[in-house]
């Protein structure tokens, strides 16, 4: 069933790859507006375990240490939204972790972000960078040959990051860049255990700059209002993920939904979205049959919630947050309420996707795969 999800996502990726073919065969019949300029980054980070629930204590022992290789380019007003947001960065990052601890061992992520500028002079840069990406981990959990990796249970797990940089000038070229963040490691509960790895962290390195200081475009389609501004919509969607019930069960189960909800875009970055929504999570059901006598009654598993939300735009991508409560809930097995996470791609004028991660009371519930329509 992994293998499955899996499929779904890359079928999301296959769908944005032809969008992107599309779009680039479109440009060839007129001319390109010159890209910004790079960024070719190059850090050292030292971090420590946070201990956010007393089943990892045992691990936070040691001092992670990693590398970090980047490419950034810099927006420059070529698309509309780049003005909007003052010309934030795009990047994507190689990330090493040595764990120095033979129970975690190591682990490589790949990531894409998003670097907001709050503060940029000739010399000097202050941002705030959040990005998402796949980690790997070569050694996780195994209940006969290593127990006590509470926090890795499956080798693919999804990454967060976020952190604040300060970038000043050596050269007219080169910055020395100091930075925080937290990287975040969880496989949304796929598979158990799955409490996830917290790595609060310091970055020291280096940066060359194409260009510096920046030069954006001359304002001319930036400044255009968005031709949906004001406008509604509706969608139907619908998603699918697995997960593991605990670790005695290794079976994966099917979890799905369907979401009917109604929009409104209400400014030139935001869209604010309610929505209703229903659910049917078969391990639920496995949970049930393994505590219920035989001639009991068996409650009905299925869910149904009404949320509203918000999403944040960057051209054809959002960012998704929304707040859910269950309306329809019989079987007990959660809070009354739930929160989503998640990025949305906009293919087509009518056709969407999204990677969210459902989560109850801060704890990964289920990573959902959602296609759905506009109309």
């Amino acid at each position: 069933m992994f293998s499955m999800t899996i499929r779904l996502v890359l079928l999301l990726s296959g769908l944005l790859a032809t969008t992107c073919v599309g779009y680039a065969q479109e440009q060839r019949t007129r001319p390109l507006p010159p890209e910004g300029p790079l960024v070719l980054g190059a850090y050292a980070q030292g971090s420590f375990i946070l201990a956010h629930t007393p089943a990892v204590k045992h691990l936070a022992i040691s001092h992670p240490t990693g590398v970090e290789l980047n490419l950034q380019r810099q927006t420059n007003g070529s698309a509309p939204w780049h003005a909007w947001y003052r010309y934030p960065k795009v990047g994507m990052a190689f990330v090493y972790y040595d764990y120095h601890n033979p129970v975690l061992g190591k682990s490589y992520a790949a990531t894409v972000y998003i670097n907001k500028s709050f503060l940029r002079t000739q010399r000097q840069e202050l941002n705030f960078r959040i990005g998402t990406g796949l980690g790997y981990f070569p050694i996780r959990y195994n209940q006969e040959t290593n127990h006590k990796n509470t926090i890795v249970s499956s080798r693919l797990n999804a990454t967060i990051q976020t952190r604040l940089e300060y970038d000043v000038a050596l050269s007219e070229h080169l910055g020395l860049l100091l930075g925080v963040g937290l990287n975040h490691y969880s496989n949304g509960a796929t598979t158990k255990p799955n409490f996830g790895i917290n790595l609060p962290t310091v970055l020291l390195g280096l940066n060359y700059h194409q260009q510096r200081p920046f030069a954006p475009l001359p304002i001319g389609e930036s400044a255009i209002a968005p031709p949906d501004l004001g406008r509604n919509f509706v969608e139907i969607s619908g998603t699918a993920g697995v997960k593991q019930r605990n670790e005695t069960d290794r079976n994966k189960y099917w979890v799905n939904s369907v979401t009917i909800a109604a929009g409104r875009r209400v400014n030139r970055k935001s869209n604010l979205v309610v929505g209703l929504e229903g659910f049917y999570d078969r391990s639920l059901r496995a949970e049930l049959r393994d505590t219920a006598r035989a001639t009991e009654k068996l409650p009905d598993v299925k869910k149904a919630g009404a949320y509203f939300g918000h999403e944040l735009l960057f051209g054809r991508l959002a960012f998704v947050s929304q707040l859910g409560f269950y309306v329809y809930n019989p079987y007990k097995s959660n809070k009354f309420y739930y929160e989503r996470l998640g990025l949305k791609y906009q293919f087509t004028e009518h056709l969407f996707g999204n990677i969210d991660l459902k989560v109850h009371r801060g704890a990964a519930d289920v990573i959902e795969c959602r296609l759905g329509v506009r109309l």
